[in-house]
């Protein structure tokens, strides 16, 4: 399905330097943009790198990140896992404890988990036997060796100041992909990003299971579930039991599509529960999806599919990268994912965990139905990837943690936003802040003239949104539906800024495609939907958004946020330097083309807001 790649989007931009770099682009609204990244509440403390910042609050009402960190790269020498504390909803911490130390066997992935009793558990991979080398696939040795050993768990008992000195394993049984390891199974490859939950006394958590190392590190994979019927409730920490489950000797592996294999990799399963107590889970594949998995019989068996919007609906895209479900108080859920399918990370494809995207999800006949997406937290370096958060609910407030590999940080996400996700299927109203124009059916008839408002410059951060309901023609050409570009001089009011050709053009290809084209006059990017969503004779909704703080242009067409189909993107990064796309100051309705609505916004509108407006019968 996401194999071939058919449409594509153009960028005609001349960018002065490179996207990893700073930018010296003056963007008042990223100034206050909550979903930028450096507008977090605090940056966590580590030691260089560090890796899966998760948190818990201990019985004083503190909050505990535990984390991987190390004073070199990922996977080197002295890499190890400790705790910080924070007394002030995460705006200061203290110094780092160590959990394991930096001079012992490499310990990583550490996840946390309080008891009943207010113990907090630290559960980790561990190099139990110090080995320097390992082999992969092939037989080579290779140096990384924080991703095998033993599971094992240390507590505290002080509120995550101290940790316990001695270790305790956890055990997990084999499955076949242990057994067909380079080792026979004698050596356990593995790790978890999975923050344990609860349903009853009963504790979860999943876990990856690697079959052998190799291209992109991890060459095979599959999931389990780790299951504890008495670590909430048991104080001598050798009592603990632990199951390996599914039952059987297979894990939970990536998901066919089409009849397509998904292929060897499924790794990063997290679970959740659902009202019924059944389990949920998703894990990153290499197939451009993520797959998703239920149990009704508490972990013994797994349904496994592409994960997707709602039951037998749309599948979400997603790269080889975390894609994290959380269930909240509320019994409400929140998805952390990338909304691309490249199926890799690295190389050509840099940049795609940047920026993040969220759905909202509610349960309903024991499934979950995610909301269509948000762009979330951002980086306006574009090769900065964002990735392992966890999220943390307290005093009525939401925060999320995430980390850059060499950065790690809290933010608060407001809790009408996550609302807004949660209730989008009740949102039929039209978006009224921002309305700077609104054309009805009366205005809109073939030959006639509309004006159009000047709109934000997009390097300045301000965006836009651009509504149109339309029924198109036959299609049996490129049909244009909007075109706001300078055909001849400027008009004297704007004379200085506008240069023949700069606007906006919205068009229709005769294979259904929307195609956009903006042209700042420095650069031009030509985007083609790649899904084919506008049929002739037959009423369209399209809300064109520019969102400049994330510099995300995005479609939403009847109510769905287009995903680019065989394409990788259905969104396009704008260059941090483009500017404005004003043009024409007024627009003649095209033949061929019934329009019923079109409004103009000085801003750019949620997903959820454009969605909205479909369903609000105005259109």
């Amino acid at each position: 399905m996401f194999r071939s790649l058919l449409s594509l989007t153009l960028f005609f931009i001349t960018w002065p330097i490179t996207a990893s770099h700073a930018v010296d682009v003056e963007n008042k609204f990223q100034e206050t943009d909550w979903r930028n990244l450096a507008n977090a509440v605090a940056v966590i403390p580590d030691e260089g790198y560090c890796d899966q910042p998760y948190l818990v609050v201990n019985q004083e009402g503190d909050w505990v990140c535990v984390m991987t960190t190390g004073a070199g790269d990922e996977g080197e020498r002295g890499q190890h896992i400790v705790s910080t504390i924070s007394t002030d909803n995460g705006r200061t911490w203290s110094p780092l404890a160590d959990i394991e130390p930096a001079d012992g066997p490499e310990a990583s992935w550490v996840v946390p988990v309080i008891s009943q009793s207010g113990r907090i558990y630290a559960i980790y991979t561990y190099n139990f036997d110090d080995l320097r080398q390992v082999k992969d696939y092939t037989g080579k040795l290779i140096d990384r060796v924080d991703t095998m050993g033993k599971l094992m768990m240390k507590y505290s008992d002080d509120g995550g100041r101290t940790w316990s000195s001695e270790r305790y394993e956890v055990p997990m049984r084999n499955f076949k992909i242990d057994e067909n390891n380079i080792y026979g199974g004698e050596r356990q490859f593995f790790w978890s990003i999975s923050k344990p939950i609860t349903i009853g006394n009963d504790l979860f958590m999943g876990m990856g299971k690697v079959g052998n190392f190799g291209k992109g590190f991890m060459h095979t994979s599959e999931g389990c579930v780790l299951k504890s019927p008495n670590l909430m409730t048991e104080t001598d920490p050798k009592e603990i039991i632990w199951e390996t489950l599914p039952e059987g000797d297979m894990g939970i592996a990536a998901p066919a599509l089409d009849g397509i294999p998904g292929g060897e990799v499924a790794d990063e399963h997290n679970v959740v529960p659902l009202r019924d107590g059944s389990l949920f889970l998703t894990f990153r594949t290499v197939a451009g999806y993520a797959g998703q998995a239920y149990s009704r019989d508490g972990g013994k068996t797994w349904e496994t599919k592409p994960l997707e919007f709602n039951p037998g609906g749309r599948i979400i895209k997603q790269p080889r990268c975390l894609n994290k479900v959380y269930r909240f108080r509320n019994g409400k859920y929140a998805l952390f994912f990338h909304n691309n399918s490249t199926t890799s990370y690295g190389g050509v494809v840099r940049g795609n965990r940047n920026p993040t995207w969220i759905c909202g999800g509610v349960e309903k006949d024991g499934s979950i139905h995610w909301s269509q997406p948000e762009v979330f937290l951002y980086d306006t370096k574009y090769f900065h990837g964002i990735s392992y958060p966890d999220w943390l609910e307290h005093d009525g407030r939401y925060f999320i943690s995430e980390t850059q590999k060499q950065i790690a940080r809290i933010h608060e996400v407001p809790a009408d936003f996550l609302e807004s996700l949660w209730n989008r299927a009740l949102r039929s109203e039209v978006a009224e802040e921002g309305m700077v124009k609104s054309y009805g059916p009366d205005k809109l008839a073939t030959g006639a003239s509309v004006g159009i408002p000047w709109l934000n410059q997009i390097s300045a951060g301000d965006g836009f949104a651009i509504e149109l309901s339309f029924t198109a023609g036959d299609l049996t050409q490129r049909q244009v539906i909007f075109d706001s570009r300078l055909r001849n001089r400027p008009p004297p009011a704007h004379g200085a800024r506008l240069h023949r050709g700069q606007g906006i053009e919205i068009a229709v290809l005769p294979d259904g495609q929307i195609e956009v084209i903006l042209d700042d006059v420095a650069g031009q990017v030509v985007h083609q939907s790649g899904n084919r969503v506008i049929k002739p004779g037959v009423r369209s909704h399209v809300v064109l958004n520019v969102d400049a703080g994330s510099k995300v242009l995005s479609l939403v067409v009847d109510g769905e946020l287009l995903d680019g189909g065989k394409k990788p993107y259905g969104f396009v990064r704008l260059s941090p330097y483009f500017n404005e796309v004003n043009g024409e100051t007024e627009f003649t309705i095209p033949e061929d083309v019934e329009f019923h609505r079109l409004r103009f916004y000085n801003r750019h509108l949620s997903t959820t807001e454009a969605i909205g407006n479909y369903r609000a019968g105005s259109i």
